[in-house]
């Protein structure tokens, strides 16, 4: 890799040269650190980091960090850990302390999560959600999840919701959506191209645009008319931090609650009705048997 940073120093700007030079002196810190962290370190920005990986021949910061992570072999076995999992657990953790570091992990995100919400704007979105035509939630790999679950969930109280994982078929309803409209754009990064380029053209279409990401300044909360904020330890799980889903599936369950309120009584009506559809399909409970095993057990 040093091979190559030192091959492409000619090409490079001032602040991709700092990123060059501080690799060249600590060439494991992308196992270590996330592309912001490094961002910091080397006292610039992450697009800048992005830039530097695509310059020297890699995609992005995640396929930079395989390549580095190839060239110190993958047969050491602490590194490749390090890298993959992250520096919040050891391999020698018994199973009480990864639960406790677990734990502590998601709350902790939840908490930052819920500190700087600001319910102001959630209630703004909640009520647009409640009185719009038409609602776009669009999410990409693992996103696609809490998309598909906000869509079900608003849908089963009356609000005509979509969720897009696919671009082609997203970019097709952005472009057809209307005044007061709104969309909701999920990405953890809030870098991901297709949602970003989703969002961009339900914005042009006069939609009411919503980023739902880690933090204000991504290219998705530059899209979007409003954003929201999750939170979740960089330094956690590497690169799919599930504790990051949890605060997603934490906003969007705040923001269901809100749009739910603003006509309780129709909702409460809807969700019996759904409910009452699809009970034929669920097996009774069965509580004599269940009672009589149990008591079995206790003798």
């Amino acid at each position: 890799m040093s091979t190559r940073i030192q091959a492409n120093l000619p090409q490079m700007s001032s602040v991709m040269v700092k990123i060059a030079e501080l690799l060249l002196e600590h060439p494991t810190l992308p196992l270590e650190l996330s592309i912001t962290e490094l961002a910091d370190k080397a006292g610039t920005s992450a697009a800048t980091v992005t830039r530097f990986c695509r310059l020297i021949g890699f995609t992005g910061y995640v396929q930079f960090r395989v390549g580095v992570a190839s060239d110190i072999g993958r047969g050491d076995a602490h590194e490749s850990w390090r890298a993959d999992i992250g520096r919040a657990f050891a391999p020698e953790d018994t199973p009480n302390e990864v639960l406790g570091t677990l734990l502590n992990a998601h709350i902790r995100s939840l908490e930052t999560t819920a500190r700087q919400m600001d319910l102001d704007v959630v209630v703004e979105i909640a009520r647009a959600i409640a009185t719009a035509p038409h609602v776009d939630i669009y999410g990409i790999g693992g996103s696609a999840g809490m998309a598909q679950e906000m869509q079900a969930r608003l849908y089963r109280i009356g609000i005509n919701a979509h969720c897009w994982s696919e671009v082609h078929g997203g970019l097709t309803s952005a472009a057809i959506l209307g005044e007061n409209s709104v969309a909701i754009g999920i990405s953890n990064t809030g870098r991901t191209e297709e949602t970003i380029q989703m969002l961009s053209q339900a914005k042009s279409s006069g939609a009411f645009t919503i980023s739902l990401s880690n933090s204000p300044t991504t290219p998705l909360a530059d899209v979007a008319d409003v954003n929201v904020i999750t939170a979740a330890p960089e330094h956690f799980l590497q690169p799919d931090d599930l504790s990051a889903k949890h605060s997603q599936l934490f906003v969007l369950d705040m923001l269901y609650l809100l749009v739910a309120q603003q006509d309780s009584i129709d909702t409460a009506a809807k969700l019996a009705a759904s409910a009452m559809a699809v009970s034929e399909h669920r097996r009774p409970a069965r509580r004599g048997l269940d009672a009589t095993q149990s008591k079995g057990r206790n003798r």
